[in-house]
């Protein structure tokens, strides 16, 4: 098999990885992924998340925004336009920083605003984990330092509201993950710059995948995240067998297009060894 220092850089690297997608799960407090034509009187804001589900980002984006006006106060609205602008970030090459950025900040102001409106909405608190995740992890090392103890609170409070957030499960696995990574020099500065570092293992972050996967098996950011910890402990048949499940799964977010490019590199450099 291949060994750790001759795969290639993992995608979706550092804290990023907690919100791509993020970013990630199409079924945070949506239910059923059955893309119907909404009727009746609520209509507006059904049709605005068929338009999502079925990856029209922009026609979702016109419908959620028309919404403001008339529902300026629901939660559940602002932590959706969140999800979209993350969703519509992703989507645009990781090349082209300067249209993923005002995206990314978008998303962590309208989550802000659904957690000050509800603070009791759970997916309010995971969006707004993940918004804050994917703009710091283009906004530099120190940046996602700062915002680590922020982000890990936001998963506990999205958790205790609702422990079957599959979302929140897969974004902690994440932060696991990648703060488990941290070396010991990088602590001591951590811990010099920008107060305490935050805690993490292998094992934590393993919990945390398969918590998520066994909550929503459909979605592909669970598995190739569990696989990529898989290979960062030189566990590479376990992350074949995950990659190889991983690659059966439905698109579910235009990330996942990128995401399974990955994930077919992974498998075939694997399978060579």
């Amino acid at each position: 098999m291949v060994q750790m220092n001759s795969m290639p850089k993992p995608a979706y690297h550092a804290l990023g990885t907690l919100a791509l997608f993020s970013c990630l799960a199409f079924q945070v407090v949506q239910g059923s992924l059955k893309a119907t034509e909404p009727t009746g009187k609520q209509a507006p804001f059904a049709a605005a998340d068929h338009a999502f589900m079925a990856l029209q980002y922009e026609k979702a984006d016109s419908l959620y925004d028309a919404m403001r006006q008339t529902a300026p106060e629901n939660a559940d609205l602002y932590w959706k336009l969140s999800r979209l602008n993350i969703s519509m970030a992703e989507a645009i090459s990781p090349k082209e920083t300067d249209r993923r950025m005002p995206l990314y900040t978008k998303a962590v102001d309208f989550a802000r605003k659904a957690v000050s409106i509800d603070s009791t909405n759970a997916a309010a608190h995971t969006w707004l984990a993940a918004s804050l995740a994917v703009k710091a992890d283009k906004s530099g090392s120190k940046e996602k330092l700062a915002r680590a103890k922020e982000i890990k609170h936001e998963l506990d409070k999205a958790l205790a509201l609702n422990p079957h957030d599959d979302v929140a499960w897969s974004i902690l696995g994440s932060y696991y993950r990648q703060v488990s990574s941290i070396g010991w020099m990088n602590r001591l500065l951590g811990n010099t710059f920008v107060g305490k570092m935050p805690e993490g293992n292998p094992e934590v972050a393993e919990k945390a995948f398969k918590k998520a996967i066994s909550l929503n098996p459909r979605v592909i950011r669970h598995y190739h995240e569990l696989a990529l910890l898989y290979i960062d402990q030189h566990r590479n048949e376990e992350a074949l067998q995950t990659l190889q499940v991983a690659v059966r799964k439905p698109v579910l977010m235009k990330s996942d297009i990128r995401r399974l490019e990955d994930i077919r590199e992974l498998i075939k450099k694997l399978e060579e060894e």
